[in-house]
């Protein structure tokens, strides 16, 4: 493996030359700010909070899709870099809600840390914001696309991980934001509601409706446990509240094994001792209450062990 030694705030690291500016950092234990990366997902550099400053370069590239070269010497924290991320942070908090004291996500949101990191008090820019009605159409999550940065890893995840394409980019410039095809609700479309999209959102334009309201992020321990309802061993997080569980988060999906609805309702079911019931749609793309067995695919199971039972 051919590697390559550079510097970074003084300190000299070698790393495999295929390696990014951001990679190497985290080597060396250097925290770089990142609202669209995600080492599981194809890197598009898009939110440009991970700018670092490079000797000889005439812009601040984005360290998440810099790589590495021999004897490159590099400045993750300099004054113009500190600079261009408080300019970034205010632009994207010019056209968010400051509603943190009733976010789902206040606590977890990385924005809110980012400002708080950066000082960042108030956008600094005025001008239109959107209006996006929340869509709320389906038991599972709800968006509310005023909140939404673009960063696309919801995008990237439920196509490189989930295999699913239910979401992507539509529009262009300020009226750009992700929707299903047609720009419909989430209920209409192909969504199967794995929840990989909202266990990587990093602010709160997904929820998760299931687990809404049962405390705030810092209330809440999580325990990782691995879905046995197939061989594909997900993992699900346990959210427990005063040492009861309450209700169940999707984890980190790895590339090969997705998340998916019917393992979270299984976990939910096996752990939460008043697990909410399951919701399945419809042919017309309604919504209904479904029994247990139905919604975990255990019908068809059970009624094969009674008609064996039967035979015998």
């Amino acid at each position: 493996m051919n590697k390559v030694t550079l510097t970074i705030n003084g300190q000299k690291v070698t790393v495999p030359a295929e390696y990014t500016v951001l990679e190497a950092a985290r080597e060396l234990g250097i925290n770089i700010p990142t609202l669209c990366y995600d080492p599981r997902l194809s890197k598009p550099g898009a939110c440009r909070l991970c700018v670092v400053e490079v000797k000889g370069a005439r812009n601040l590239p984005a360290s998440c899709v810099t790589p590495v070269a021999e004897g490159m010497e590099v400045e993750t924290h300099s004054p113009a870099v500190m600079e261009a991320r408080k300019t970034i942070l205010e632009l994207l908090l010019a056209n968010h809600p400051n509603d943190c004291l009733t976010c789902e996500a206040s606590g977890a949101c990385l924005l809110q840390q980012y400002a708080y990191e950066y000082g960042v008090r108030d956008p600094g820019f005025g001008g239109e914001r959107h209006a996006y009605p929340l869509d709320d159409s389906n038991p599972y999550i709800q968006r509310d696309l005023n909140k939404c940065i673009l960063c696309g890893k919801c995008v990237r995840i439920c196509a490189e991980i989930r295999g699913q394409h239910a979401i992507h980019f539509a529009y262009r410039g300020f009226s750009t934001k992700i929707a299903p095809a047609l720009d419909t609700d989430l209920a209409f479309s192909n969504c199967i509601y794995c929840n990989n999209c909202v266990s990587v959102c990093p602010v709160g334009a997904l929820v998760d409706k299931r687990t809404a309201g049962l405390g705030r992020t810092w209330e809440l321990e999580r325990e990782e446990k691995t879905c046995t309802f197939c061989e594909a061993g997900c993992q699900f997080f346990l959210l427990k509240k005063q040492g009861q569980v309450v209700g169940v988060a999707a984890g980190q999906a790895a590339p090969g094994r997705p998340l998916c609805l019917k393992g979270r309702l299984g976990m939910d079911l096996r752990y939460n001792p008043k697990a909410q019931p399951p919701y399945l749609r419809n042919e017309d793309g309604s919504f209904r209450l479904a029994p247990w067995a139905e919604a975990l695919g255990l019908t068809e199971i059970l009624a094969n062990l009674q008609k064996e039972g039967g035979e015998r």
